[in-house]
């Protein structure tokens, strides 16, 4: 399903928008023919061109390194930290090595949508509306609950999503929440003045603004915290029920063009962006 088109979900409002805050190695490695080697100029450590080529994560690569299934040029290799070199052949259980094209799948997730690859409920999942978005396996970066709707961005590149999700970066998200009631002044100053959650984190909001001033019970907030659930929570902590919660900003991507339960590929210049974060 591709995705153009007229944003079907709520948008911001154009003042709040105008604001700032405006376990998986295969059991055996198949060769694939047509398939480009992975391309690199200059030496790179054996685990990760493992990862780079979609095999597993870096942690496990050194499992199978370890385990003396990985070659280079014909030479077993079981040294952590090994160096490959451009031109090296590097095989997985006997199948030379090919590169996996990475993807980057941008969602807007519609409700009652869970966030995982499958449910053993028979529930349905994000990752069903963007299963035929490309032939690599890509997965979602953070996760969103079941009764959020939003931005969902799915990829391959492993460390491009380390990057998104680490508190070190910290990746900022807008949210729309509407509330079970109107929300006092004085709890959006707490909510930017920071609160307690229930497990005992302190939380923050960057900015948080009416969207406009007859929706009381309606604010956008932007956060930069990836704890689970934390919108909900930092609510829930003033005294609020959050009703509908709508994701509408990820790393700088917006939900503009794409309607509820439709996906895109990033374009090159927004890839280049990500990856200057």
């Amino acid at each position: 399903m591709s995705s153009r088109g007229e944003n079907g979900g709520k948008k911001p409002n154009k003042r709040l928008s105008n604001k700032k805050f405006n376990k998986r190695p295969d059991d055996k490695f198949k060769k694939r023919k047509g398939d480009p080697l992975p391309s690199f100029s200059e030496n790179i450590r054996l685990n990760k061109f493992i990862a780079n080529a979609g095999i597993c994560s870096r942690r496990e690569a050194d499992v199978l390194i370890a385990t003396g299934v990985v070659e280079v040029n014909g030479k077993i290799i079981t040294e952590m930290g090994y160096k490959v070199k451009p031109g090296d052949e590097v095989k997985y259980d006997g199948a030379t090595i090919r590169s996996e094209k990475k993807q980057y799948v941008l969602l807007n997730k519609p409700k009652n949508f869970i966030t995982t690859m499958m449910d053993p409920q028979g529930r349905k999942t994000a990752y069903q509306l963007v299963a035929n978005a490309c032939k690599e396996r890509i997965y979602p970066v953070g996760r969103l609950d079941r009764n959020t709707t939003g931005l969902l961005l799915f990829t391959n590149d492993g460390d491009l999503a380390k990057r998104l999700t680490h508190p070190r970066y910290e990746v900022a998200k807008l949210y729309h929440v509407e509330t079970d009631k109107p929300i006092k002044q004085e709890h959006i100053e707490a909510l930017k003045s920071g609160v307690e959650l229930d497990d005992g984190a302190f939380v923050k909001a960057d900015q948080v603004e009416f969207i406009s001033e007859s929706k009381n019970r309606e604010v956008g907030i932007e956060i930069h915290s990836g704890k689970n659930r934390v919108i909900r929570r930092m609510f829930e902590s003033i005294g609020y029920e959050v009703i509908k919660l709508d994701r509408v900003k990820f790393a700088g991507l917006t939900k503009k063009d794409l309607p509820r339960g439709t996906w895109r590929h990033l374009e090159e210049n927004e890839i280049s962006f990500l990856k200057m974060k």
